[in-house]
């Protein structure tokens, strides 16, 4: 029996997702018994000094004249003001009139800045059904969509397979891809990208890439050239009719589980990369985050939300904003779980919704004060049905009592 098989039938027999730790390389510290965490690193199970979030219900401040379709992503800038991206074609009829421009910028207080986008221009067509959102180091602001044939496709345009990059004021800059393409694994062709981060390190713009090619896919930010991809554990990734197919997980589940797991599942949802030169994709599909190296190394894994019966966890990533990023969030429904960064332990959680029938969870970010943002893709519209805005703050109040053992 492999390794991989063998993990995959211990999750299965009940095994709890904060416990099943993939721990074997020698950066990633195991826990230790006894030992409590310093001040420079994350606690471990049981541990206590988690951070402690309350959501803001004042955030963000929407104009009365405009109305929030669904909201698909949030970015940070380096002002820590708050960018999202909603989807104006998914409000109800009698609000279209009022729909906000999709690209927003709030301050951290909530207050809008400015807002952008919706129609398409020389060299580019703006997304038929907004998806993705990055706003990177030198104050770019990148955006895409995923709509593929007649699949969240509202506007009914060709395929959503570009990426756009624009400046903080909404002027073109540059497309990576092209519209109307039908997707595979060639280099240039992209198929329901979802999530995107520019490394500033190596100038690299990563995608995960996403509902159709399930892969991640690196591009020079500068020039939009290819410059690598792969797939779950670094795999070469598979198109869409070659992967292992999930009906099979009910006539053989040992064997199929370990075949599927193999590829990234559909979709691979987001994609960020730590200060420390680590990769972490977020696999909905599969309810897993993968951490690689930047040249596509798988380094470790962890399961997450497995005892939910709601299958969209491991929706996106964000790491807390002390040097070492000590905490990593992983956004699920209907809680953002809390993880150790470094050993992959789940650590606990925070509810973002009880209340909600959909709770925000599809993309999640981070200021530079602790402080968690997430937004609601499933919802209909800023109706008065639909449970709040679409985009939430979660303010961080402090950090849970920490407990010494065995001293």
């Amino acid at each position: 029996m492999n390794r991989l098989t063998s993990r995959v039938r211990r999750t299965l027999i009940g095994v709890p997702a904060a416990i099943v730790l993939i721990c074997t390389i020698p950066r990633f510290s195991p826990p230790v018994s006894g030992q409590t965490a310093s001040a420079n690193e994350a606690p471990h199970i049981g541990q206590g000094g988690l951070p402690q979030f309350q959501r803001d219900p004042a955030w963000p401040k929407i104009p009365a004249k405009w109305k929030l379709g669904s909201v698909s992503a949030v970015a940070i800038d380096e002002r820590d003001h708050v960018w999202i991206l909603h989807r104006p074609r998914t409000l109800p009829p009698a609000f279209k009139a009022m729909a906000a421009p999709p690209v927003l910028e709030f301050d951290n207080a909530g207050n809008l800045i400015q807002g952008w986008g919706g129609d398409s221009g020389p060299g580019y067509q703006w997304p038929s059904n907004e998806h993705g959102l990055h706003v990177d180091h030198k104050g770019f602001v990148w955006v895409m969509g995923n709509a593929d044939g007649a699949r969240n496709n509202p506007a009914n345009l060709p395929n959503d397979n570009q990426i756009l990059k624009f400046t903080k004021a909404g002027k073109f800059v540059m497309a990576i891809g092209k519209s109307g393409q039908t997707g595979s694994n060639d280099t240039e062709v992209l198929r329901g990208a979802a999530g995107l981060r520019v490394y500033p390190k190596t100038n690299e713009l990563f995608v995960a890439d996403g509902y159709g090619n399930s892969r991640v896919i690196v591009y020079d930010v500068d020039t939009g050239k290819f410059k690598r991809m792969w797939g779950a554990y670094g795999n070469v990734p598979l198109n869409m009719a070659a992967r292992p197919k999930r009906a099979a997980l009910d006539a053989n589940p040992w064997v199929a589980v370990s075949e599927v797991l193999q590829q990234f599942g559909s979709p691979v949802h987001d994609v960020d990369v730590s200060s420390d030169n680590l990769v972490y994709v977020a696999d909905r599909g599969n309810k897993r985050v993968q951490v690689f190296t930047p040249e596509g190394k798988f380094i470790a894994e962890q399961f997450v939300g497995l005892n939910n019966k709601e299958g969209l966890q491991a929706r996106s990533t964000a790491f807390s904003p002390d040097a070492q990023q000590k905490f990593l969030y992983v956004g699920g429904t209907p809680v953002i779980y809390i993880l150790n960064r470094k050993t992959l332990e789940v650590l606990g959680s925070f509810v973002t919704g009880a209340e909600q029938e959909h709770p925000p969870g599809h993309q999640i970010a981070a200021d530079h004060q602790g402080n968690v943002y997430a937004v609601q893709a499933e919802q209909t519209g800023a109706d008065g049905k639909s449970g709040g805005p679409g985009a939430y703050k979660f303010t961080l109040k402090g950090y849970s009592p920490t407990t010494v053992c065995c001293r």
